[in-house]
């Protein structure tokens, strides 16, 4: 691999380790909690998923930006990070998708970037001493170490942040493509049922597969009410994924918890997950570098099946705190920590990592089907 040249770049933590490389993003400074992603590959998906938000994401792949960008992989409009950090970036884009390479796509988005680094060391830091704030730098603002620590020590965290409401839409609308094959579009029919998805951070894959499983959907921001999503007349609740701490999204977990009481099936993935579990009783913990990426074991309780997942959470339910109303469905075999719930007595459950991967494999894609026929089945009987 040839190395690149060019405009100085930085990362530093909140610990005064530093990390030099070469921009190739957007100049400048930009603060984050900073974490690693294990993916190899899907790094558009990874850099414009709203979960990131406020985060400086570490790939661990030794090389990125072989295929380029595209709007097709796009999970939201446009990169969502705080900053990223890379070991190698490709010198060319080979693809005939892509339309813009890598580099190019975080300076226009104004993401700060930087390659060369170490990022082998940095992962190892990570795991040993957990994630960090951090201060990545690209052109002159990387030549002052000092002004980049302090920058990072002044970075609050995300303990206790509310960031749903900072990346969620303001308005109503209808999404109405699903993903048949992974290019082709399919809508849904007039009759189908009707899901209400709350966007705390939702990726654009979601809504494509519970469009490709059958059912008409409703996005809604983060800070509706229960009355405002009942008006809607829903056959079922979607709870997205997102950024930040769920402890302090109680608009949220009021709205759940409502929703639940009324008998609508509800299924949430990553934050939703955390919200719901949330709204029903339980405790939720930081984890210490949290799991990101796509090749996490899973163990299926109920069959004993291990399924390979994609993951991207700082935050885990505290399966000790579970209330009786709740069991546990799913539990990560990495370090045993709490991966799904259903309730005992209602069509309502949930999933911490990403059933859609986007990146990632897809072992977990038929929890979208099983949502669609609750949905389906409360429909009928409301009829």
């Amino acid at each position: 691999m040839r190395h690149l040249h060019g405009t100085p770049g930085l990362l530093a933590l909140a610990d005064g380790s530093i990390f030099r490389g070469v921009a190739v993003g957007a100049t400048g400074r930009a603060c984050g909690e900073v974490v690693f992603n294990t993916a190899m590959t899907g790094y558009q998906e990874i850099v414009s998923d709203p979960s990131y938000h406020r985060q400086i994401v570490t790939l661990t792949a030794a090389h990125v930006g072989v295929v380029g960008t595209n709007a097709e992989d796009e999970q939201a409009s446009g990169p969502q990070l705080a900053g990223l950090v890379l070991r190698g970036l490709s010198r060319v884009a080979s693809s005939w998708r892509s339309r813009e390479p890598l580099g190019a796509y975080l300076e226009r988005a104004g993401v700060v970037a930087i390659a060369e680094v170490d990022t082998r060391r940095l992962t190892h830091l990570l795991r040993e001493r957990g994630a960090q704030a951090g201060c990545v730098a690209g052109g002159s603002a990387a030549l002052d170490e000092a002004a980049c620590v302090a920058a990072a020590r002044a970075f609050p965290g995300l303990g206790g942040a509310d960031l749903a409401r900072e990346v969620s839409r303001d308005n109503v609308c209808t999404w109405s493509l699903g993903q048949v094959d992974g290019f082709a579009d399919a809508a849904p029919h007039a009759g189908a049922p009707h899901v209400v998805a709350y966007d705390f951070g939702v990726k654009r894959d979601i809504l494509r597969l519970l469009v490709a499983h059958g059912c008409r959907v409703t996005l809604v921001p983060a800070t509706t009410t229960a009355a405002q999503v009942l008006a809607l007349g829903p056959d079922g609740v979607f709870l997205a994924n997102g950024p930040g701490d769920p402890a302090p999204v109680l608009y949220a977990q009021a709205a759940i918890a409502a929703l639940v009481a009324a008998g609508l099936p509800v299924f949430g993935i990553c934050l939703g997950h955390q919200l719901l579990c949330l709204a029903l009783g339980a405790r939720t913990v930081k984890l210490k570098f949290g799991h990101h990426g796509a090749n996490h074991p899973v163990r299926e309780l109920a069959s004993g099946r291990v399924l390979i997942t994609s993951q991207n959470h700082g935050f885990a339910v505290d399966a000790a705190s579970l209330p009786a109303s709740l069991r546990v469905t799913h539990v990560s075999l990495f370090d045993g920590t709490l991966q799904g719930v259903e309730h005992t007595s209602r069509p309502v459950f949930s999933f911490q990592g990403h059933p859609e991967a986007s990146p990632g494999p897809r072992d977990v894609v038929p929890l979208f089907a099983r949502f669609a026929r609750d949905a389906a089945a409360y429909q009928r009987n409301r009829e």
